[in-house]
């Protein structure tokens, strides 16, 4: 039996940094420390589910269930390990006695009865099917766009091209399609993984906020409504496939008692097609399919769009341009000396920070002898920025990308006769999410060197550090309204904005109920919590090759405010201006000229 089902989900894959202490233990592998939790986990994952009767073999409502993630992208890293891992969880989750399927995402190898299944956004013509005759062919995650990076530009994946990959898959026996995401979200707090920007999946049918994306979510409308026209044929029919044309074909389904349904398929991209199918005569647009509810009618064409597009309106409610609203925090900067970890050696980031913040100080004193002239600062990093103080002043920064692992700070600095303190703080801007063995996974600090002359070169590598994790307006958690008196705050000085500066001011939520976000394109880098509630990191500086900043708007929740009084806290790595900020209200406006206007996204 075929059923088709369209669904939203997102899959969770995360682990606590604790984890990551636990001795021998190794990330996904026939790791005995690893599969201990793994299945404690996962056990009592599967008993709240029960206990609650939410499996449909309970008369609930979950359906299906997924052990592991695309891990054969992975597997073979482990050796041995690998394959023995993948046996140990299909049979852990089968003992488990759901009464409903488990899925393994991508892994060809998914052992009896666990089905294997398709990810990504052309599944009909990558998915080889299951590796099973008693297996459905199953689309987990049908990517609606993609996830952005800070310095990406949003992935617009068009309506047509959605449709016509699902039909596509339907068409060759696709029993299950499910959408990933169907609604996109937010990544509030520090959520978001290595260098992913806080809205996720907004170019989904409902974006970020909810608002439907047209004509991507009206096309699948019609989409999931022709193919729920077509469902008994699809069901109880039998399929065939033939040819109708050099680059077109049809998929038939036929009942015996004479329902019918056909797929015509044209996969030139380029042009129109004119083919026979049963004696009669249908065009077909380029890189398209035609639903044919009885084979003969045509009900839906993927690359026919009916339905008129959109676009998000921004709507200024509020500004924060008077200075008299606003009040400051300068973030201090450790010396070597007062730090609270010393080390021999540059430390790991992450194994230092424990994932409590995204910061960590490092921080060292030396005195250079007097021939040290025009000092070159050189630090070396896995991590994703680093900032330099030099005896308190700021000196410069610099950043990575998420294509590339390293980068490198080279900045001249000023050192003083005597003793200089010098003080990086190193940055992550999310925890690595993919990849093998990530319990050994190295960023921060691996290099730093001050190079005087050709001759006089400082390494201070293997050199005694102090060590800070995070920030003091992070320890004094002054982004809580009963906080606020932890730390002394100033008017806001417009002439001296410095690096790590905190900001704060109160704002009444705007009228209505249209969802709501804070433009902050005039700002650097940081955090911005909402009545003590983070709504993520945002990275406007970091541009796009184009010049665009990666994300501008930031989802305040609604459910975040409070009528009056609501208090917005900033912290500013670089030299944003929170004078140009504003709130704003978000909404969706009809264009209302004829489809034939528009180019069809790419």
């Amino acid at each position: 039996m075929k059923v088709v089902i369209i669904s939203e989900c997102d899959d969770i894959r995360g682990f606590p940094f604790w984890l990551h202490d636990v001795p021998d233990i190794v990330y996904r592998s026939d790791n005995e420390p690893f599969k201990f939790y793994m299945q404690n986990f996962t056990t009592k994952i599967v008993n709240l589910m029960k206990a609650e009767g939410l499996y449909a073999s309970q008369g609930g409502p979950i359906i299906l269930s997924q052990i592991e993630n695309e891990y054969q992208n992975i597997e073979a890293a482990f050796g041995e390990k690998g394959p023995s891992y993948v046996h140990w969880a299909a049979n852990m989750a089968v003992e488990l006695q759901t009464g409903v399927p488990w899925v393994m995402c991508k892994q060809t190898d998914a052992p009896d009865p666990v089905i294997n299944t398709c990810n990504g956004m052309r599944c009909g013509e990558t998915f080889a099917g299951p590796n099973s005759p008693k297996k459905p062919s199953m689309w987990t995650e049908n990517w609606t766009s993609f996830y952005q990076v800070y310095g990406g530009e949003p992935y617009i994946r068009s309506a047509e091209d959605i449709a016509f990959h699902v039909i596509l898959f339907i068409a060759k026996n696709g029993s299950y399609i499910n959408y990933y995401m169907y609604h996109g979200g937010t990544n509030f707090g520090r959520t978001a993984s290595a260098y992913v920007i806080t809205s996720y999946y907004d170019q989904a049918p409902l974006d970020e906020y909810g608002l439907t994306r047209q004509p991507k979510w009206g096309h699948l409308k019609e989409l999931h409504a022709a193919i729920k026209l077509c469902s008994t044929p699809l069901l109880q029919g039998v399929q065939t496939n033939i040819s109708i044309g050099q680059l077109q074909e049809a998929y038939v389904y036929q009942e015996e008692t004479g329902g019918c349904v056909a797929f015509l398929v044209n996969n030139d991209g380029r042009n129109n097609a004119s083919i026979q199918f049963r004696n009669v005569s249908y065009q077909l647009l380029p890189k398209s399919i035609s639903i044919l509810s009885d084979c003969e009618n045509v009900i839906f064409n993927t690359a026919k769009v009916n339905t008129e597009y959109n676009e998000r309106t921004t709507t200024r409610s509020q500004t924060f341009d008077d200075v008299n609203r606003w009040e400051e925090f300068k973030d201090s900067t450790p010396n070597f000396l007062d730090a609270p970890l010393k080390s021999d050696t540059l430390l790991e980031h992450m194994n230092t920070t424990k994932d409590k913040s995204d910061y960590l100080w490092c921080t060292f004193s030396f005195q250079p002898n007097s021939s040290c002239t025009e000092p070159v600062l050189h630090v070396e990093s896995l991590g994703h920025v680093a900032h330099a103080f030099v005896n308190n002043i700021y000196a410069g920064a610099a950043h990575g990308r998420h294509d590339v692992k390293g980068f490198t700070l080279e900045i001249p600095i000023e050192l003083i006769d005597g003793m200089n303190n010098i003080s990086i703080l190193s940055v992550m801007v999310g925890l690595p999410d993919s990849g093998a063995f990530l319990e050994r996974r190295f960023a921060g600090l691996r290099e730093v060197k001050i190079q005087c002359t050709e001759k006089d070169l400082y390494n201070f590598t293997n050199y005694t550090w102090g060590y800070q994790v995070g920030l003091l307006g992070e320890k004094l958690q002054i982004y809580n309204n009963q906080n606020l008196g932890n730390a002394e705050w100033s008017k806001f000085n417009l002439s001296s904005k410095q690096p790590l500066t905190w900001y704060k001011t109160v704002f009444d939520a705007p009228m209505g109920s249209d969802p709501i976000a804070l433009d902050l394109s005039k700002m650097g880098k940081g955090e911005a919590w909402v009545n003590g509630q983070s709504i993520g990191r945002y990275w406007v500086s970091f541009q796009t090759s184009k010049g665009n900043s990666s994300q501008t708007l930031y989802h305040v929740p609604r459910s975040f405010l409070q009528t009056t009084g609501n208090l917005l806290v900033l912290l500013e790595e670089f030299q944003g201006d929170p004078l140009q900020i504003s709130l704003n209200t978000i909404s969706v406006t009809n264009l209302h000229q004829p489809i034939s206007n528009y180019p069809i996204p790419q």
